[in-house]
This record gives C-alpha cells, structure tokens and sequence, in this order.
C-alpha cells in the first residue's frame, strides 16, 4: 500500500510530540512532515529522526506561508497542533493573537493552493477554553453549547477565531477536535500564577498525553468514515478522567506523599470563577470513531505519572513534614506574583480581575480562610446521573442535521435573540446571513452556529460584556445566569475594555 504523507505542526510540543511518536511508531505506514522553529532545543529533540527517511522536517515558522506551504505541499493529512498557548499566551496576548489566527489562515490556504485540496485531511486541535467556566450546576458540556470566552483568556479567543477559519474555509475534509487539560508527567512543573485562577469546585475531563497522541495516529487511519469531518468534537480520557479541580490537586500531591491540598493552600488563594473546564455529555463519540483511550484507571495513571517526575521534584516535595514549610515559603508566593496572582490582585484591589474572577473585593474577603468551612463539592461524573443539565442549542437536535429546515435556523436565531435573515439554505456548511441581538449582521455556516456554538464575530467577546449578553441572548444566558446573579454589578463592559485594548487591539 502506499504511505501517507501526514504535515505535523507542534511536535515540539506536549501533545504534538506524542502524536509524533505514535506516527513514528507507523513509519511503514505514514510519511511525516514537522514545521518546527529552528531552535538548539528542537535540533537536540528531533537528532535522532532527521537522518531518517520517513521524517522530514521543515524549519520555519507558521506565521511564515512559505514554511507552511513546503510542509503541506503532497500531504494526504494536515495535523494542526503547534501554535501559542498558556501560560505564555497570558503574558503575551498580541503575539498570542497573531500566530494562532495566522497559523490557520496559512494552513487553509497553502491546502487551497494544493492541485487537489479536496483530498486532504486536515485536524484542527481546538481547546476547551472556547466554551470557558462551566462549574456546576451546568458542568456538562457538548458541542454547540455557548461559545463564552473567559475574561482575560486571549489564548481562547486565539483559538475561537482559528476554529472559525477551517470550519468556513469551503475545504471539504477538516474536523475541529477541542482538547482539554493534558496529563503528563511534567505536569508538575508549571508552577505558575495561574494555578490559582483555577476554581477548586470547577471541573475538568482531563486527556492524557497517551490518549491524546493515539488519537493523532488513528483520526489518519482508513477506518474514519465520510460522516466524522466538517464537525466539532470534545477530546477526554472519559468517566474516570472526570476531576474536580480539588480532586485533582488531592491525586497530584496523594501521590507525592504530601497528602490533601489543604497542607500547601488557603482555599481563598483559589479564584472562585472565570477559568474554564466541563465534563464531557458528548466525549465518547470521538471515541466510538478514533478508538484511542487506553481506559488506566486514573489513580494508577498519577502513580504511573508522578513515577516519571524528575529528581528534583521528588527531593522538592518528600512528604507531609515539609507541607508547611513550602506552603508559607513557595506556594503563597506564587499567588503573591505581581499582575497575575491571586493574592497580589486582592492586596492591591485591582478591581476588573476581583470582577472577573470573585465578583468583587467584598466577595473574595468574604471567602473562607480555612478548609474547615469550605463546601467541598463532588458532582455524579456519570452521564446517566440526574445531576446532569444539558443545554438547550435552539433547535430540534432529533432531527438529522442536514434535514434542517429555514425555519429550524430561525427558531435557532431567535432563541440567541436576534434573526437568521436568510430566505433560502444552500446547506448546512455554507454561510448565510443572521442578524444579532445587537443589531449587528454577518455571514456564518448554520454548522459553525448550531455544532459549533458560534455566534456574531463582532462580538467575540469585546469588550466581555457577558452581563448585558445574557439579558438580551436566552441561548448565552443559560451560562452565565447560573454562575452569576441576575442583579450583581460586573465589570465586564468599558472599564475593561479600556484597560486592555492599549495592550491587545491594534
């Protein structure tokens, strides 16, 4: 038979490097392409493959097209992982912006310019930072729910915008696969602020690098019907990958011998809001078709993890005796960093991140100072449980996708408050005209509105105002009232706006 020729973007990265290796694994079968920057680190991490025949390796970058150009020409497949992400996408947002969005423009253009475009494949990685705070009661997500960018999230906003540009690219084969949180043993050493944005009742099905990797090989296998492209779909390890965010620091630091969260951390250092995460309604679909869960049970996975963690980390960490040493000495530092902790936002009262992540100063001094009064929550993780709330996308989900009629669009329209101005459907993957709640008007495929959960461009999300959006959009308030009153004053209009379009809008 012959090969494939498979273009890879990010393999120097944590997932893509893993796709790598399950590619590499199938070099009788795959040919690979990576677009790699040309850097001392990437030589040494890729030494051993550029002498062989199956890998060839393009240094360049992917806001240039020319790279992406040679790295596409002759690929049957077009696996975009590489791009900017967290923690660095939060000190760098413009850069943040500007690779991600032209990555994407590049790639679909380069495919375009190919003699037969029709005939490639091409995987876009989304993230599940695009659907934002999901914390229960609402924590069960599908594709098609809301887009809702958390506030300050430029990284998702990145990711949004670039979700947007293959599923209106006309390319007749892409698939947009929106991962979730990676576990993988260097997971640990992102000890970064931004641990702290997280809310310790919030959620996350977490994929593990294993999964997530496997899942790269086998969407390029023959096995993969017509039906699965042009759709969204949520990647997780499944049920048993179901975490709360207390339940994961409990397992990382479980099992480095330190026992519960509550020997490093206040619980008030942890934002209560404002980050992202859900459980996966819809997560064993992609799985029916990619087949690429290894199903660890997930506290052998930790052990088997934490087993492959650096010495350091394991003399850093050598049990409970030193919890409270590291907790005054390390970990309230790190909520103590300037502009981006916790801790450092609330001594200084910067008053749009206590909004966006607290409500208010008031609340977050409000908040329990000791574990003994803080309400641990453990939600059902199973899709059976009564505890589960879906979402209501606007229309008729029974009826087969592409029966959908003009009058399907408009109940759609309405239920987001504004109007599909269209008379006529071409089909579901062709762009109509729709008219927001705002008054604005735009062009966008019912498959990106309806599967994908997008809605008006000129309103993503500038400037955050999530406030007044719930109050005119009934689709976008089911995620937002839930988690925040009716009433409560947010600061989510000018003054952020003001605050940071110096630093972001050109």
């Amino acid at each position: 038979m012959k090969k494939k020729t498979v273009a890879l973007t990010g393999a120097s990265g944590t997932m893509g490097f893993q796709g790598f290796l399950e590619l590499y694994a199938k070099k009788n079968q795959f040919d690979i392409v990576l677009l790699l920057r040309d850097s001392k680190k990437n030589r040494e991490k890729f030494a051993d493959y550029m002498q062989d025949s199956a890998v060839r390796i393009v240094w360049g970058d992917l806001t240039n097209y020319d790279n992406v150009l040679d790295m596409v020409t002759r690929a049957d497949y077009v696996l975009h992982v590489g791009g900017m992400v967290s923690p660095a996408a939060d000190y760098y947002p413009v850069s943040t912006q500007e690779t991600n969005i032209s990555a994407a423009r590049n790639i679909v253009t380069a495919v375009k310019a190919q003699s037969n475009p029709d005939a490639i494949k091409v995987v876009y990685i989304g993230t599940v930072a695009e659907t934002g705070d999901r914390n229960p009661p609402i924590h069960w997500g599908r594709t098609g729910d809301p887009i809702k960018i958390s506030v300050y999230d430029h990284y998702a906003i990145s990711k949004v915008k670039a979700e947007a540009i293959f599923a209106e690219s006309g390319l007749k084969y892409w698939v947009s696969l929106r991962q979730s949180g990676i576990l993988y043993p260097a997971i640990l050493k992102n000890m970064e602020p931004i641990m702290y944005h997280v809310p310790m009742n919030g959620v996350l099905e977490w994929a593990t690098v294993e999964d997530s990797g496997r899942l790269l090989a086998n969407v390029c296998g023959d096995d993969i019907p017509e039906e699965f492209w042009r759709r969204f779909y949520n990647i997780g390890s499944g049920e048993e990958y179901r975490l709360t965010n207390y339940e994961f620091e409990d397992l990382i630091l479980g099992t480095l011998g330190l026992g519960s969260p509550k020997r490093l951390f206040d619980p008030h250092w942890f934002t209560t809001r404002n980050f992202h995460g859900q459980w996966y309604y819809d997560g064993d679909l992609l799985e029916q078709y990619c087949h690429f869960r290894a199903n660890i049970p997930v506290k052998d996975y930790f052990k088997n993890m934490m087993n492959q963690v650096e010495s350091f980390y394991k003399l850093a960490f050598l049990g409970k005796p030193w919890a409270p040493l590291l907790k005054h000495t390390w970990m309230k530092k790190i909520a103590q960093t300037e502009e981006y902790g916790t801790l450092w936002w609330a001594e200084h009262n910067v008053p749009e991140r206590m909004s966006a992540y607290y409500g208010s100063l008031e609340q977050f001094n409000k908040l329990p100072r000791s574990w003994k009064e803080f309400d641990i929550i453990i939600p059902s993780k199973k899709t059976s449980s009564n505890e589960v709330v879906l979402l209501n996308h606007g229309y008729d989900e029974n009826k087969p996708f592409d029966t959908l009629t003009i009058e399907d669009l408009q109940k759609a329209a309405a239920f987001r408050g504004g109007q599909c101005l269209a008379e006529t459907i071409e089909d579901m993957y062709t762009p109509v005209k729709w008219k927001s709640a705002r008054g604005n008007e735009f062009e966008m495929s019912p498959n990106l509105v309806l599967r994908g959960g997008h809605w008006c461009p000129a309103e993503l999300p500038w400037p955050w105002d999530y406030d007044t959006e719930a109050k005119i959009n009934p689709f976008f308030a089911q995620v937002w009232y839930p988690l925040h009153e009716k009433d409560e004053h947010n600061i989510y209009g000018a003054e952020i706006f003001d605050h940071f379009k110096e630093k972001v809008i050109k």
